[in-house]
């Protein structure tokens, strides 16, 4: 089960945050996350996508100027959350071409909606890039 996904700057900013268990209040997450960013930013960019952190693992990976980091029960499977994240971005990237983040920060809700799309509760239950991105655009066309 997912914990949640950030996406965060080469700087350490916090572009997105979308959290799937709700024990933890808002200065716990704060603190979460930028304990993670520092953690992540100060790995060397050969070093694995993986880390433990506290009671759950954190599965990682820089695209450009990003990255997307994913917060998961100890006992998923590390190398299939790679392939989710490798996902969204390709997702991202069907929606706005080369996503960037100021794509992430000038369209933050088409961004949630489409991560929505993808998981709900914690739980992956979309992976076809067509259906996600499908009441996307049938909303942006209803305006």
């Amino acid at each position: 089960m997912l914990k949640f996904i950030l996406i965060i700057s080469k700087q350490g900013q916090t572009r997105l945050a979308q959290y799937y268990d709700e024990r933890r209040g808002l200065s716990e997450r704060t603190s979460l996350e930028g304990e993670l960013i520092r953690k992540v930013l100060l790995r060397g960019t050969k070093g694995c996508s993986f880390l433990d952190y506290q009671d759950f693992k954190v599965v990682y990976r820089r695209y450009l100027s990003l990255y997307f980091l994913v917060g998961i029960d100890k006992e998923e499977n590390e190398v299939a959350i790679l392939e989710f994240i490798h996902l969204i971005v390709e997702t991202l990237d069907k929606y706005f071409p080369k996503v960037t983040d100021l794509d992430i920060m000038f369209n933050l809700d088409k961004v949630y909606h489409i991560l929505d799309e993808m998981v709900m509760n914690g739980c992956i239950v979309e992976t076809s890039k067509t259906k996600i991105l499908e009441p996307v655009k049938l909303m942006e066309s209803q305006r």
